[in-house]
């Protein structure tokens, strides 16, 4: 933004410091003079000789004016002086405010000392631009797999249309339940892309949410994927009154059985979905069982296209989205999002949102 030139902040309080320092010392010459004049007779007679009012105050009048001139050429540049000190922490924190706006995020002021007003101001810009060096990393490697997973089923696509030119003996049928297998793997990786961004813009609209029906209507309609691969899921709790987006929480829900059914024990596996009210918060907490995960693994789990190695996989996997939208909806909701290991194997992921009060 183009602004008009002014005076710097440090010549303001070099003006602000001179300024205090000759009212200041005006008004004490102006009281000395005061008394003087109300308590000294016309004439005294001293043992040095006679001392004159007039010409006592007419001395003192020019003693006062060089005093004057010395307190402002003192003010001046003392009060260059002491605002250069006080004003050389904002420098740093401007020096590297500049530094960020060209694209280095990687410079901290690191300012030492007691803490103040300008330590506690660059201590804030440190964490902030900590949390944009980690966005901006995270935003990378984003693009880079979202990149990468597009360009899958797209390079699928054209290999089997590759194919199908150069082998007319090719089935045509055969041809076309892959294309639309791979067209439909595309399909779910764009919605879920949107998905995602949505979130994280948060455009939408809030509203009184029952976060346990939401949790029901996800079970009951991953239920037939259950019962094919054996499992049995189990839900419990109570009406818990959340404040969000009907269309992102159900989606929050889904996302965390799928996940917790497609993650499991094939044929003897469980699924427990549960809700809870708390004081002020509301908890939707789904489990499940399966192979023991590692808790550097589980800390990885909810980052974009990751779908954790370790875990057993099944031919309804997902294109690697899934905790990472349930993360955003979360934090878009104001939530936390937990992930930790159950001692007996499988995964224990626990939502909680603010709580909605009847206002």
């Amino acid at each position: 933004m183009d602004r008009k030139p002014g005076l710097s902040v440090r010549l303001k309080l070099t003006l602000s410091y001179a300024g205090f320092l000759m009212l200041a010392g005006a008004l004490v010459l102006m009281t000395v003079w005061v008394v003087l004049r109300s308590h000294l007779p016309e004439i005294a007679v001293m043992p040095g000789g006679v001392l004159n009012r007039a010409t006592l105050m007419s001395t003192f009048t020019s003693a006062a004016g060089v005093a004057a001139v010395f307190l402002l050429v003192f003010g001046l540049l003392g009060g260059w002086i002491l605002a250069g000190r006080m004003l050389a922490p904002l420098t740093r924190i401007t020096d590297a405010a500049r530094m960020a706006t060209g694209g280095s995020l990687s410079h901290r002021i690191l300012l030492d000392g007691r803490r103040d007003e300008f330590r506690e101001l660059a201590d804030a810009f440190d964490a902030m631009l900590t949390r944009l060096e980690a966005q901006v990393a995270e935003q990378r490697r984003f693009a880079a797999n979202a990149s990468h997973e597009l360009r899958t089923p797209l390079a699928i696509s054209q290999a089997l249309l590759e194919v199908a030119r150069t082998d007319p003996a090719q089935v045509p049928g055969e041809l076309v339940e892959r294309l639309h297998a791979v067209n439909t793997r595309a399909i779910d990786l764009t919605e879920a892309l949107l998905l995602l961004s949505q979130a994280d813009r948060r455009s939408f609209t809030r509203e009184r949410v029952d976060l346990s029906l939401l949790a029901e209507e996800a079970t009951e309609t991953l239920l037939p994927l259950a019962e094919k691969h054996g499992l049995t899921l189990e839900t419990s709790g109570e009406v818990t009154p959340a404040h969000g987006s009907p269309a992102l929480l159900l989606q929050l829900a889904t996302n965390l059985v799928h996940n917790a059914i497609v993650h499991n024990r094939p044929g003897r596996g469980t699924v427990w979905v549960t809700t809870e009210v708390r004081p002020k918060t509301v908890v939707l907490t789904v489990e499940n069982t399966g192979e023991t995960l590692a808790p550097r693994l589980v800390s990885t789990l909810v980052e974009p296209f990751r779908r954790g190695s370790e875990r057993i996989r099944t031919d309804h996997a997902g294109v690697g989205l899934g905790l990472a939208i349930v993360k955003s909806i979360t934090q878009a909701h104001d939530g936390t999002l937990t992930l930790e290991p159950r001692p007996g194997g499988g995964l224990r992921i626990t939502v909680s949102l603010p709580r909605w009060w009847l206002r």
